[in-house]
């Protein structure tokens, strides 16, 4: 391929390549799928544009059993993949954000923030913030989007999201405690796999963070903050795996939590045997519908 003549200026397997010409190669995470009507579950999605200006967008998923006189959960998911690949529109995002609304009856909104190394953190906490305060503009039934106006209780708001996506769920969910989310209450966030910075030296984030304020970025080591009590949810579930070299971050961080005197329930379930995000890998294994199950029956939870 032409890329591979050109001079590599910095290199990050399995996640991305950067030529000196400034050009960025993806090596995972390009392939996408469209929005659909699911013939097993009967779930239906659609994309939408949340910043014409920056780009920033999303795929909303509406289970079957949506109707207007029964107003349901919204799930905002956020996607991982080391802050810089995969996307909503991935095969196995869809189908994992698909089933999550099939088995939680719950209407999901998966957002599509701007990727590093083109653009570099703190943006995609920009984009994902500016997402959700775009679906709060929906609390009072007239904002530009019909499925969410139609079908959306915004009492009953869950954040989530895997890795990467689970760091940025949490910044989210701080931010949400401190800055509010006007007409929104955000019940309960889960982090799958989720990560934190640790003591290490970690060259990719140093690249896709360039602007960090080093080890006592709550951002990155939410262990560090001070106001980590000002989480804005009521409920926090954790999923680690065994074998994830991102387990201890998990741990780390429900201690953090449980320390921190914020006035929540928080719980963390182990999935044995497992390796990081496996259920995106290989989501038919009992192991995964466990973790499906066990999401589901967070968000169903009065």
């Amino acid at each position: 391929m032409e890329s591979s003549a050109k001079a590599v200026a910095h290199d990050f397997p399995p996640f991305f390549r950067v030529f000196e010409d400034g050009t960025v190669e993806r090596l995972l995470g390009t392939e996408t799928v469209p929005p659909t009507t699911d013939s097993f579950t009967g779930v239906q999605s659609k994309d939408v544009t949340i910043s014409a200006e920056t780009g920033v967008s999303a795929r909303l998923f509406l289970p079957k059993t949506a109707s207007s006189t029964h107003k349901l959960p919204l799930l905002i998911y956020v996607h991982g993949g080391a802050f810089s690949i995969e996307s909503p529109f991935s095969p196995a995002y869809h189908s994992h954000v698909s089933s999550l609304v099939a088995e939680a009856n719950v209407v999901a909104l998966s957002i599509h923030y701007r990727r590093a190394p083109e653009h570099p953190l703190p943006i995609a906490y920009d984009d994902t913030w500016a997402a959700m305060k775009w679906a709060a503009t929906h609390c009072r039934c007239n904002g530009p989007e019909a499925w969410l106006n139609d079908h959306v209780d915004f009492e009953r708001v869950f954040v989530a999201g895997d890795s990467a996506g689970a760091n940025i769920a949490h910044v989210m969910v701080r931010k949400a405690g401190d800055d509010g989310l006007e007409g929104v209450k955000i019940v309960g966030m889960v982090l799958v796999h989720p990560y934190f910075g640790n003591d290490r030296p970690d060259k990719l984030l140093d690249f896709v963070f360039p602007t960090i304020s080093g080890p006592n970025d709550h951002r990155i080591y939410p262990n560090k903050d001070s106001n980590l009590s000002s989480l804005g949810c009521n409920r926090v579930l954790i999923l680690v795996a065994e074998r994830d070299w991102l387990n201890e971050r998990g741990r780390t961080y429900y201690e953090a939590l449980k320390q921190s005197g914020w006035g929540g329930t928080v719980e963390i379930v182990e999935t044995e045997g497992e390796d990081h995000v496996f259920h995106l890998f290989n989501p038919n294994c009992d192991k995964a519908l466990a973790l499906l199950k066990q999401m589901a029956s967070f968000f169903n939870q009065v």
